[in-house]
């Protein structure tokens, strides 16, 4: 009986210590900062935030229309300038790093993100009225957020889910994600209160954001203002090499094979 005992109680620590590790690594598991590669000063400008100063990949333009744009965890958002920039002719573009990626200061984390996004759209939105938001992966959350509290003129959603606590929760089914993520990105929650009309593009083939988190992002939205775009035979991080891609961000039209509206 003590032997089982001790055994119980070894398993029981080496959960725990299972637990406390992948509390203390989780955000090295969610942000994979990259460097930026692309621009040059006519291209790049500064955004001092509390305690930070982002870089901030842009497309000057003087018209009333524009685009942000919030990238992927792993995405270096200065490669995506020249085909947002053929995709919305004639609108500015502003292009954000995240802390810690490009040359942008500070550390990522879920507040950190939603605050900064936020302080770019308010200055964005001061020198153009019509603001479009376009978040990829991690930056649907973001954008998400940001059209849940600020007047978007338009909403993108590429590969988006619906909540980070979701997609930790199966693929770490044993361990209490709820508890032990601070950076939950419930997207699920704020898209209750947008009411810009909203794109939901999705990869046919996403190996990494389940089919089943984007539907329920959908069902999220009130009636009528989103509608969805399956791009087939597309994978995560190969969706934006397909044909339906740039027509899908842009909002024109795309085969109606591929739309859904909640």
């Amino acid at each position: 009986m003590r032997m089982v005992i001790g055994v119980i109680l070894a398993a029981l620590a080496l959960y725990v210590v299972a637990c406390v590790g992948l509390f203390l690594a989780q955000r090295s598991l969610i942000y994979f900062p990259q460097p930026r590669r692309f621009g040059t000063p006519d291209t790049v400008v500064k955004l001092p935030v509390n305690g930070a100063v982002l870089e901030v990949s842009v497309r000057p333009e003087t018209g009333p229309r524009a685009v942000i744009y919030l990238g992927g965890n792993a995405e270096d958002v200065s490669a995506s300038l020249p085909f947002l920039g053929q995709t919305f002719p004639g609108q500015a573009l502003y292009l954000l790093h995240y802390r810690g990626y490009g040359g942008s200061s500070g550390k990522p984390t879920e507040a950190a993100l939603f605050a900064d996004a936020l302080a770019l759209f308010d200055m964005v939105q001061a020198r153009h009225p019509q603001v479009t938001v376009i978040g990829r992966s991690l930056g649907s959350g973001v954008a998400v957020h940001v059209a849940s509290t600020r007047p978007v003129s338009r909403l993108v959603l590429v590969t988006p889910y619906d909540s980070i606590v979701g997609i930790a929760g199966m693929q770490f089914p044993w361990f209490p994600v709820t508890l032990l993520l601070r950076d939950k990105f419930e997207s699920g929650v704020y898209a209750a209160r947008v009411n810009a009309p909203t794109t939901i593009i999705v990869a046919g083939n996403d190996d990494m954001i389940p089919r089943a988190s984007s539907e329920l992002l959908m069902t999220r939205f009130k009636p009528g203002v989103a509608h969805y775009i399956n791009v087939p035979d597309t994978g995560h991080n190969t969706v934006s090499d397909s044909a339906l891609y740039g027509p899908g961000l842009a909002g024109e039209a795309v085969p109606h094979a591929a739309l859904k509206a909640n």
